[in-house]
């Protein structure tokens, strides 16, 4: 058994693209129609599709109407790498391809007072960081992120702590292994086998104690 491990996440500095929207779901991040792919790849060309554009998208279509008033359509967000959201972000269905989709168009990090739980364990799993902020805090980066000029934070996960030029500094919480995860790019498998040599002993164990579970009837 072997892993590639995931991304991992330290310290990152990027752009912030305000989403002033509560309740956001999985098939507002990656709408249904996207899902016919057997792979992990090519999910971020269609993040927030039906937002996005104002023509019906379908698989392979390259000439796209992009949708004005959206904001990752916005200059000053074209290249954001942080993502801010309202509460319950990543609601509705499990699907891990939301993540996928969020990590391809470049997002490492999603700021909000609150995600759904399966959402949030898939962004651990995956390299994406979820940092889960009082309300109180995310309106008031939400009033700096919509100035003329963008935006620039910086997330460091090592000290807990969110900064940028002309606001407060401020720390958040996250679960100790969550973060050891995500700073150290571990998804299951990797998670796993850290433990290789515990499973290998069970195994072997088992093996001797119930030989016939293992034997072929042939």
């Amino acid at each position: 058994m072997t892993s590639k491990g995931i991304q991992t996440f330290q310290r990152h500095q990027g752009t912030v693209a305000p989403l002033d929207r509560a309740n956001v779901d999985t098939d507002q991040i990656i709408p249904k129609q996207f899902l016919k792919s057997v792979k992990k790849t090519g999910f971020g060309v269609n993040l927030f599709d039906a937002w996005r554009f104002l023509d019906e998208g379908e698989i392979g279509k390259q000439e796209r109407q992009e949708n004005p008033d959206f904001v990752l359509n916005d200059s000053r967000y074209r290249n954001a790498t942080i993502l801010l959201a309202r509460r319950n972000f990543g609601c509705g269905s499990s699907r891990e391809h939301a993540v996928w989709a969020l990590l391809q168009f470049g997002f490492r990090c999603v700021l909000a007072p609150s995600f759904a739980d399966i959402f949030h364990n898939n962004c651990i799993s995956n390299g994406l960081l979820p940092v889960v902020m009082d309300e109180v805090w995310i309106d008031q980066i939400f009033e700096d992120a919509t100035q003329d000029e963008p935006l620039t934070m910086t997330v460091d996960l090592q000290e807990q702590r969110i900064s940028y030029a002309g606001g407060n500094a401020t720390h958040f919480s996250i679960d100790p292994k969550a973060r050891r995860r995500l700073m150290e790019g571990m998804d299951e498998i990797a998670l796993t086998l850290r433990h290789e040599e515990q499973v290998r002993s069970f195994e072997k164990e088992h093996r001797q104690r119930m030989p016939w579970l293992f034997s072929s009837t042939g």
